[in-house]
């Protein structure tokens, strides 16, 4: 056998095609995260708010007041289920309509203060059942692990 052959032979492994292992990285990194994030939107404080109307008030809080046709047209809904919406937060005190000053015809939402008090605590709520499943679920060094991967996955979300 040639130097070549006993090269290929007896050589090493080849490196792993870093495209396939990113790409089954990324499968599995979806398969964990996904339930995790639907099962904390599924909370609901007293089952009292949707997702939908849960959706636009932090949509309201992130992005600040907005008409109910840019809420829709942000959230991918007709223009007519937002209105049914806002009208339930309305009913709620959970946003304010006004007039927008520019333009009389248009009626700006925004949320209130007890919209954005609601939110919060919903978000303190969610937050407090994950800190109690990592505390229950995870030993001390798997906490680390996981404390270490937070800015990669931080770097990974800046680049969806």
């Amino acid at each position: 056998m040639s130097s070549t052959g006993e090269q290929r032979a007896q050589g090493p492994a080849p490196a792993p095609d870093p495209a396939g292992g990113a790409a089954r990285l990324g499968t599995d990194l979806r398969a964990a995260l996904g339930p995790l994030v639907r099962r904390l939107r599924q909370y609901r404080p007293g089952g009292e708010l949707t997702l939908s109307q849960t959706s636009a008030l932090v949509l309201l809080d992130r992005e600040g007041p907005a008409t109910a046709s840019e809420l829709a047209a942000r959230e991918g809904i007709r223009p007519q289920s937002m209105c049914t919406i806002v009208g339930v937060l309305a009913e709620r005190g959970l946003v304010e309509r006004t007039q927008d000053p520019a333009d009389g015809r248009r009626i700006v939402v925004a949320l209130s203060a007890a919209g954005r008090a609601g939110l919060h605590g919903a978000r303190q709520e969610r937050a407090r059942r994950l800190t109690a499943a990592i505390a229950e679920e995870l030993t001390e060094q798997e906490q680390e692990q996981l404390a270490a991967a937070i800015p990669l996955l931080e770097r990974i979300t800046r680049r969806v």
